[in-house]
């Protein structure tokens, strides 16, 4: 049986046939690459949120860490108050249900979102829309969220990609199902 391909096998520069782990390291670096620039996109909170999800998913960590990963991210542990609790010295990312919606529901009745939504708060919100309310609902808040919910969508499909390498499947099936809907 041969592969849907005109080239046999991949070679290194040096002419030697490319091994299979060094060709996905390659592809995963280019990758990695991508997703930062896609960093810039984000509102200042998110990308600390991706660094402190990717390090600890919604388990505590110290605050000392979480403030210096602030700084460094140009941001500040009392701005990310919507996304994260501190207490008794330690941070931790809240779960998507642990956030509070907006007190007014949408205009259209569905989804409910604060105004000045992080973009991880959005997309969290997303995601428990997609669970609960189907596509349909989903679609509504995405519709609500404007330009946002390209972002959102980018931002999901990197915290899939994230959550894939460490082995967290149940969270690789939330973002997925996010970025595929």
């Amino acid at each position: 049986m041969s592969v849907f391909s005109r080239y046999s096998k991949v070679l290194e520069a040096d002419g030697n046939p490319m091994r299979v782990r060094t060709a996905l390291q390659i592809i995963n670096s280019y990758i990695d690459e991508f997703l930062n620039e896609q960093e810039g996109e984000f509102d200042p909170d998110t990308p600390w949120a991706l660094t402190w999800f990717e390090q600890y998913q919604f388990e505590p960590g110290q605050y000392g860490d979480a403030e210096t990963l602030s700084k460094a991210k140009n941001t500040s542990i009392k701005g990310l108050a919507g996304i994260l609790l501190a207490k008794n010295g330690k941070v931790r990312l809240l779960k998507r249900e642990e956030m509070l919606p907006s007190p007014q529901p949408s205009p259209i009745g569905r989804g409910r979102i604060k105004a000045g939504s992080n973009d991880w708060e959005a997309t969290q919100h997303l995601i428990q829309t997609l669970d609960k309310q189907g596509e349909t609902g989903a679609a509504l808040l995405v519709a609500q969220l404007g330009d946002k919910g390209k972002i959102c969508r980018d931002l999901a499909y990197r915290l899939y990609v994230i959550c894939d390498r460490q082995g967290w499947t149940q969270e690789v099936i939330s973002y997925n199902s996010l970025v595929t809907s």
